[in-house]
């Protein structure tokens, strides 16, 4: 009681201050009521919240200064809001240049309007007084190197070209935090408007016609290179508290999302994509969520490291970036701090990692900052795993304001974040940007594909191998409902991807990078066929009919072709890749690795022979080079297979 009777108190002596000899229509008892639920607000740092009903009684109360001073404060938190903040906070410097912080807050809607030299003046001006506290003055100084970054960076622009991704997503609301999937297919972003779950709310989640709307997640995708018109993610997701979207798998299947229920701090949750549905999301499993704040996140390419943000204990200075190991029971722990390379004592947050693992993202307001959050860019070292010196993206990328969640196509080429630019559709809008010609472009292998059975999708176990090291990258699974798959793999390395559907054997490709230089995309599809086993059970029902065969014949079936079938002579066999040595056979032909879906890989010499009599023939020479286990083997459509099978099917005489 005493806290509020201190609230009403205090509005009425804030408008008898600031009113002095200005005329206002009488202050109805409900009206009153609103300005002590502002001023609640507003004291709790609430602004946002606050704002709405300041302007609500601004409509009754046009030329009351004190409700200018405080719409221009809340304005300061408002992207939209800058241009009037500074108009109302100029007013009322004018009228009284008593008011507490007003130089400073001056000071902060100049900086937001791009005029710097103003607001170094009032700056300096605030830091005369002698009467600071520590903290004051820390504020001051931080704000002026923010204009000074900020007069550097807009005098020598980045070739950077930014446009307004359009109507088809961004509305008269808030749309912002866009992800997308390493295609740029998918797109999810958190939107904030008038079709949230639960409309307007207050602070404690109710309904009120002066409140605001809460966060919910929408989805598009592409069609003709289109994006479509966008929509809720769903009831599992969406609920009426904050569900904001913050970071996409690469394969578009697995979504991160922050919550906050009111009760904790704010937590990272993870829902899965099953067919077309979202699963209800699950708070991560592991030491990712504290009793701290964690409201960001990106899972990197191999899905083994997590990196995110976190106001926890024991960082360098408000929020950090942090990264964690996936477990072998599916928790992430292993909690590392990034360091004092990447981590300022500001805020750092909104972390992006490339698929290219090693091109990290993320926004900071320290640093080399313009103001508030910039987006700056660290490579990480893979041989000491160190990160460079953080590069700030410079302007028009970044500006004065908040400038945060910046995500990176696969190829490097183009950039999505949101702002709240003057002429965007609303409060905030998705924009895209062309990175300028000299940022560094990645080097990664984006493979993706579709498996089906007889042309109909289906779900898929796929295993990304390294065969160079003999380590498993990755295991990956194609969306039971489209069949498609999608796994962006880091240069350097030689994979084997094997692809496994219940009830057919396994298929095997090999995919070598060892020598990438720039972004390449890979498309394998992989269709099984039913249709294939029933030819093969009627060919072995037909063998059985074939007569003995003389010996001319023989001769006759050996020197005969058949399509899809080739002979190879087979000299070496190994589970594991080696560096075999074949100088004896010098002369008998190249020597060829054969890796097929059984997942071993087979030396064969004299490349492919067309009749089973000219494999032999070779196969011979191959022998009595000193190559003693030599032997014939077979291709048939496309598949490796022993003689004897061929015998049975008819393709060829009997051997002995």
């Amino acid at each position: 009681m005493k806290r509020i009777y201190f609230f009403v108190f205090f509005s009425v002596f804030c408008l008898n201050m600031f009113s002095q000899n200005m005329k206002t229509r009488k202050w109805r008892p409900t009206e009153l009521d609103s300005l002590q639920k502002a001023q609640l607000l507003f004291e709790e740092g609430n602004y946002v919240m606050a704002l709405p009903i300041y302007q609500n009684l601004q409509i009754s109360h046009p030329k009351e200064t004190y409700l200018k001073y405080v719409v221009g404060i809340c304005g300061l938190y408002r992207s939209d809001m800058h241009d009037k903040s500074l108009d109302f906070l100029s007013e009322v410097y004018g009228k009284n240049k008593k008011v507490s912080e007003i130089e400073y807050d001056l000071a902060r809607a100049y900086h937001f309007n791009f005029k710097f030299d103003e607001s170094m003046v009032l700056i300096d001006k605030y830091l005369s007084n002698k009467k600071l506290t520590s903290k004051q003055k820390e504020n001051a100084e931080q704000l002026k190197n923010y204009c000074l970054n900020a007069k550097d960076f807009v005098a020598s622009p980045v070739d950077a070209k930014i446009e307004n991704i359009g109507d088809i997503l961004n509305t008269t609301a808030s749309e912002y935090v866009p992800v997308i999937s390493s295609d740029e297919n998918v797109m999810i972003y958190t939107y904030r408007g008038d079709q949230s779950v639960g409309g307007l709310q207050n602070a404690y989640n109710q309904p009120d016609p002066m409140g605001i709307y809460y966060e919910d997640v929408f989805i598009t995708h592409k069609e003709n290179n289109n994006w479509v018109s966008p929509a809720s993610i769903g009831e599992n997701i969406n609920t009426n508290v904050h569900d904001a979207a913050i970071a996409i798998s690469n394969d578009g299947q697995k979504l991160f999302i922050y919550r906050d229920n009111g009760y904790d701090n704010g937590d990272i949750y993870l829902s899965k994509l099953l067919g077309s549905t979202w699963s209800v999301p699950e708070k991560l499993f592991g030491e990712v969520n504290t009793y701290s704040w964690e409201g960001s996140c990106a899972l990197s390419a191999d899905e083994k490291i997590l990196y995110f943000s976190s106001e926890n204990f024991g960082g360098l200075g408000g929020k950090d970036i942090y990264s964690a190991s996936l477990m072998p029971d599916g928790s992430w722990r292993k909690i590392k701090n990034l360091g004092p390379t990447i981590n300022t004592p500001y805020d750092d947050d909104a972390p992006f990692i490339h698929p290219d693992g090693k091109t990290l993202i993320y926004s900071s307001k320290g640093m080399n900052s313009m103001g508030g959050y910039d987006i700056f860019k660290s490579e990480l070292n893979l041989t000491d795993s160190t990160w460079s010196k953080p590069q700030n993206l410079g302007y028009p990328i970044n500006t004065p304001d908040e400038d945060i969640y910046f995500v990176l196509s696969a190829d490097g080429s183009r950039g999505y974040y949101a702002s709240g630019k003057v002429g965007g559709y609303g409060l905030q809008d998705i924009y895209v940007v062309d990175m300028p010609d000299d940022f560094a472009k990645p080097v990664l292998a984006m493979l993706k594909g579709r498996v089906s059975v007889d042309d109909k999708p289906v779900k898929s176990e796929i295993i990304v191998d390294i065969m160079n090291t003999n380590a498993m990258y990755n295991t990956i699974f194609t969306n039971s409902e489209s069949g498609n798959y999608l796994c962006n793999l880091h240069a350097g390395n030689n994979y084997k991807i094997t692809y496994k559907v219940d009830g057919f054997e396994n298929q095997v490709k090999e995919l070598d990078l060892t020598d990438l230089k720039a972004f390449v995309e890979k498309t394998i599809d992989i269709n099984y066929s039913t249709v294939d086993t029933t030819k093969k059970d009627t060919l072995l029902i037909v063998q059985n009919t074939i007569p003995n065969v003389t010996e001319q014949e023989k001769i006759d079936v050996g020197n005969s072709t058949k399509e899809g079938l080739i002979f190879k002579v087979q000299i070496a066999a190994y589970n594991l890749p080696k560096n075999y040595s074949y100088k004896h056979l010098n002369g008998l032909g190249s020597v060829e690795k054969l890796l097929l879906d059984d997942g071993i890989t087979r030396f064969t010499i004299g490349g492919n022979f067309e009749t089973l009599n000219k494999a032999k023939e070779h196969c011979k020479k191959v022998i009595i080079a000193g190559q003693t286990d030599a032997f014939v083997t077979a291709i048939y459509q496309n598949k490796r297979v022993y003689l004897e099978d061929l015998e049975k099917l008819g393709l060829i005489p009997p051997q002995k």
